[in-house]
């Protein structure tokens, strides 16, 4: 599922007419989608009072047809125009003959509509908004503000996206009423995961209005879906041994640091990986053999007691031989002789396997000049934006201000898979990948993005287990992007189920014994 700006959009509408299927249909399948949806939130509709609002534009004839099937499916339905329209206007027409209510803003009327209403539907902008909100329609979306405040059972749902809300960029206009579900039509729009937009919007649904298929394939950006994901799943072979499912190496861990090794090993199994090697520092083995029984153990040098020795490269890399992936870097802390190990790992130019690099392997990286000119292949980097600004001299607000290009910018320059993690984590990669032989549907973008947003992850130790699980897929067999967005998508969607609506009180620990769970309900 592609995400598009607005541009975009318009692209695939004007493709669309071309082959033929009319802006019209298009506008008719929107319109019934979002009466469905009003349905679906209501749970009926004869009885219910809903109030479109309905503004000049495409978005507007949306709304009109909306009015039209809730009306003729037994809703008391009023209209409010925002902006004219013509009486001749093709949709305004069957409107005005099923003698709807139609008020302008302002009025007494129109209060009165927005008192009763069970639903206000707003069809005012959507992708159209290029001014800041004034006069008439900054006052309407007060009063619905107001309303909603006064009446908490009052729901709005917004067409595409939220009067006030940036199509491509998520600005919001402080008149902007935001919205409790969003139906956005068609493709999803590039503000709808981007902040402070993506807090305004409620629960997005994405309406298919019958774009006909394979317009899109020129646009770089994917939307992690709920299909894809269960698409990407490794296969699970009856016949399949320990060996069938991929070893992984994973070095971790410190004197200050030992849980992030046990949560990054349990990462990689937890989603399949079929054997696991713990390499940490001698000393930390007894207490890790208790916390990650399943791994077998290598005891690294140690230069002081809990602190890897530059000797513990040579280990590493003579196992990382008999792997299928390895991971460098959780807990494994910044004293001089561990950045010593790491560089002999990593950039001396010793084969590894397919590598993920995460947290003080990272900040290593950020300390060495044109690392990326060293770094074996291919390798998946996954830093938090303060490691990204470590990584590459942007500051926190630069990157969070436009994320996916900040990825793909980085991808491209590193030659890697770039994981940027955060609400909505970007997976980027360094070029389209030539598909030949497809087993699935693959993400085809340079960029992917997460569905998700949940506070309840923004706690210590569920970055860990996320590199692990990236890891483990990486150790079945899959390529770096997929395995990369497989597992933002999974560490996602346990969070979702074990603290909807990011309630606070998740431990990393508690992602674990989740994540079969969630792979299991995917392959069903």
């Amino acid at each position: 599922m592609k995400i598009v700006t607005s541009d975009q959009m318009r692209t695939l509408e004007e493709r669309s007419e071309c082959a033929g299927t009319s802006t019209d249909t298009l506008m008719e399948n929107a319109g019934l989608e979002i009466a469905r949806a009003v349905r679906r939130v209501l749970g009926r509709v004869v009885g219910t009072h809903t109030l479109v609002l309905v503004g000049k534009g495409n978005n507007g004839g949306d709304g009109l047809v909306v009015a039209r099937r809730l009306s003729s499916w037994g809703g008391h339905v009023a209209v409010c125009l925002v902006g004219e329209r013509p009486e001749s206007d093709p949709k305004l027409a069957p409107v005005l003959a099923q003698r709807t209510p139609i008020f302008t803003p302002g009025t007494p009327e129109l209060r009165a509509a927005l008192a009763s209403a069970d639903m206000v539907v707003d069809a005012v902008l959507g992708t159209g908004r290029s001014r800041a909100i004034a006069g008439p329609l900054e006052s309407l979306l007060r009063e619905v503000s107001d309303e909603r405040a006064r009446r908490p059972a009052l729901r709005l749902l917004a067409v595409d996206l939220p009067s006030g809300v940036d199509a491509d960029t998520g600005t919001v206009d402080p008149a902007s009423a935001g919205a409790d579900i969003t139906v956005t039509l068609g493709r999803p729009k590039a503000g709808l995961y981007r902040f402070p937009g993506a807090e305004t919007l409620g629960t997005v649904e994405i309406a298919d209005i019958g774009l006909p298929p394979g317009l899109d394939s020129d646009i770089p950006v994917d939307l992690m879906t709920r299909e894809w994901a269960a698409s990407a799943l490794p296969p699970r072979p009856l016949a399949g041994h320990k060996g069938t499912f991929g070893r992984t190496l994973v070095v971790a861990g410190s004197r200050s640091y030992v849980g992030a090794a046990s949560l990054a090993v349990g990462g990689a199994g937890r989603v399949g990986a079929g054997l696991l090697t713990l390499a940490a520092p001698a000393s930390q083995q007894a207490a890790l053999a208790l916390m990650a029984a399943e791994a077998t153990h290598l005891p690294l040098a140690e230069a002081a007691p809990g602190v890897h020795s530059p000797a513990a490269a040579g280990q590493v890399s003579e196992e990382a031989a008999k792997c299928k992936a390895l991971l460098v870097g959780p807990g494994v802390g910044q004293a001089p002789e561990t950045r010593e190990m790491l560089r002999d790992l990593l950039l001396s130019g010793s084969p590894l396997p397919p590598t993920v690099i995460d947290a003080d392997g990272l900040n290593f990286l950020a300390l060495e000049d044109g690392w990326w000119n060293r770094l074996p292949g291919p390798a998946v980097l996954t830093p938090h934006p303060g490691e990204m600004a470590r990584l590459t001299g942007l500051s926190t607000a630069e990157i969070q201000g436009d994320r996916t290009a900040v990825a793909i910018e980085s991808a491209e320059r590193w030659g890697c898979v770039v994981v940027l993690k955060g609400a909505h984590t970007v997976v980027a990669q360094s070029a389209r990948p030539e598909v030949v032989d497809e087993s699935h549907e693959r993400i085809g973008g340079v960029a992917a993005v997460s569905p998700f947003a949940n506070p309840a992850l923004a706690t210590a130790g569920t970055g860990d287990v996320l590199a692990g699980a990236i890891a483990g897929l990486l150790a079945q067999g899959l390529d770096p992007v997929d395995a990369a967005s497989l597992g933002v998508y999974l560490h996602g969607a346990v969070a979702e189920v074990a603290a909807p609506g990011g309630r606070a009180g998740l431990l990393a620990s508690d992602l674990l014994p989740a994540l079969p769970k969630a792979i299991a309900a995917l392959a069903w």
